[in-house]
């Protein structure tokens, strides 16, 4: 019987990890948003924080994708952990942070419905991915 519990029990362990993380759905709109905000830049390794001043300049793509754009040669893409449903619908993001400088991997963002004053969604932010225009 023990025999048997093992392999069960690694068994159950298996089904809960997970495969590799996939891209974030887009609609046509946003997809075709993200294509030319990326358009001429390349890709850098991703960082844990950013500034978070001048944060006018963040754009939502979708319930998944935020997009920082710090100039016109530097921008930031955040693929959200979870869904921030209600983004997409133009609801309203409000981060949940002490340290008002920066955002970082694993802060809580909540999104609010600001005629209802509901919370539609809440999700984490995930790493920055600078990019950077090409030979600059």
């Amino acid at each position: 019987m023990k025999r048997i519990i093992l392999p069960l029990g690694l068994l159950g362990l298996a089904a809960c990890t997970q495969g590799a993380p996939t891209e974030p759905q887009l609609g046509v709109r946003e997809a075709k948003d993200l294509e030319r905000l990326l358009a001429g830049k390349v890709a850098g390794a991703p960082v844990s924080c950013i500034s978070s001043y001048d944060s006018s300049k963040l754009q939502v793509l979708g319930d998944n994708i935020l997009v920082y754009r710090v100039n016109k040669d530097l921008l930031y893409r955040n693929n959200l952990q979870g869904s921030c449903h209600g983004l997409a619908q133009g609801d309203t993001l409000v981060m949940n942070r002490l340290d008002a400088s920066q955002y970082c991997r694993g802060d809580i963002a909540h999104v609010v419905n600001l005629t209802s004053g509901s919370m539609t969604g809440s999700c984490a932010l995930g790493d920055f991915i600078p990019y950077k225009t090409a030979g600059k």
